[in-house]
């Protein structure tokens, strides 16, 4: 009899097992959540209240999953209806120049804000090694011609609010000492920064405010009640969602849209939607 008991539950554990694998290969991965939060800005002007800020980060478009996802994605966001767009990095997963076809694709179905639109670059967008400029040159071409501005250590405002964007740490154009040197404190600003790492770095002159990244994917897999076991950052604290890091600054990790691979377990795909308020 307990031999019996021990088949049966074994046999239990493996089902268990089965289902929660099935679970974490062919559902979280597609089951995405948008993610509502309150974006207080300094100097934010009376006509933005209320206005949204849709974050969309690390599309990573190629053949580790089926893209048809991030499109269906796209058609969800767009009914939202977001007054600005921000794509924080990492369009694709890059092989080959097929991801650029890859991409050209699913842009075709690009979230774009009723009143602008702006982006950054990941990682991934620079290739193999993260050190080729010709991939990067020709991804930014592509989002340029879908209506998508991309911030290369770069500031620009919209309506009154503007958008510090800095490229990629671990790439071959992170100088973010060109924009940030020159940046206005008295205006809305609200950086773009994919890797959150920079945070720890200085080179924020001062700078209040939000900074919204991506790149974690926030781990990917997080067991109950604990921390991701792996996380592609220096600073383990830098997972994911919303982080004060007591000095004026808030910064916000989005768990990402695509995945590196497709796994995902207690990390559900995200896309954020933020609502403008003043302070």
């Amino acid at each position: 009899m307990k031999r019996r008991r021990f088949v049966k539950g074994l046999i239990g554990l493996t089902g268990l097992g089965a289902l929660t694998g099935l679970y974490a290969w062919q559902i979280e991965p597609f089951w995405l959540e948008f993610v509502k939060k309150k974006m207080p800005l300094q100097n934010l002007p009376s006509s933005l209240v209320g206005k949204t800020v849709m974050q969309i980060s690390d599309l990573h478009v190629g053949n580790r999953f089926d893209y048809q996802y991030i499109i269906d994605s796209f058609r969800k966001a767009q009914k939202q209806h977001p007054d600005f767009v921000v794509y924080t990095g990492d369009y694709v997963s890059y092989e080959s120049p097929q991801q650029l076809e890859q991409l050209q694709e699913v842009l075709n179905h690009a979230v774009k804000g009723k009143l602008g639109t702006v982006g950054i670059l990941g990682n991934h967008d620079y290739g193999k090694n993260w050190q080729e400029n010709i991939v990067a040159e020709k991804i930014f071409s592509l989002l340029d011609r879908y209506g998508i501005k991309l911030l290369r250590n770069e500031q620009t405002e919209i309506e009154g609010l503007n958008f510090i964007g800095f490229d990629d740490l671990w790439a071959t154009n992170f100088h973010p000492e060109k924009v940030m040197t020159d940046y206005d404190p008295e205006t809305a600003n609200l950086v773009l920064c994919h890797n959150p790492d920079v945070c720890d770095l200085n080179i924020w002159n001062g700078y209040q405010g939000w900074i919204l990244s991506g790149h974690t994917h926030g781990g990917q897999v997080k067991p109950p009640f604990l921390d991701p076991p792996l996380l592609p950052v220096k600073n383990e604290r830098y997972s994911s969602g919303e982080i004060d890091l007591k000095d004026g600054r808030t910064l916000y990790i989005n768990r990402a849209l695509g995945h590196l691979w497709q796994v995902r377990f207690n990390v559900r795909p995200e896309i954020t939607i933020f609502k403008l308020q003043q302070v």
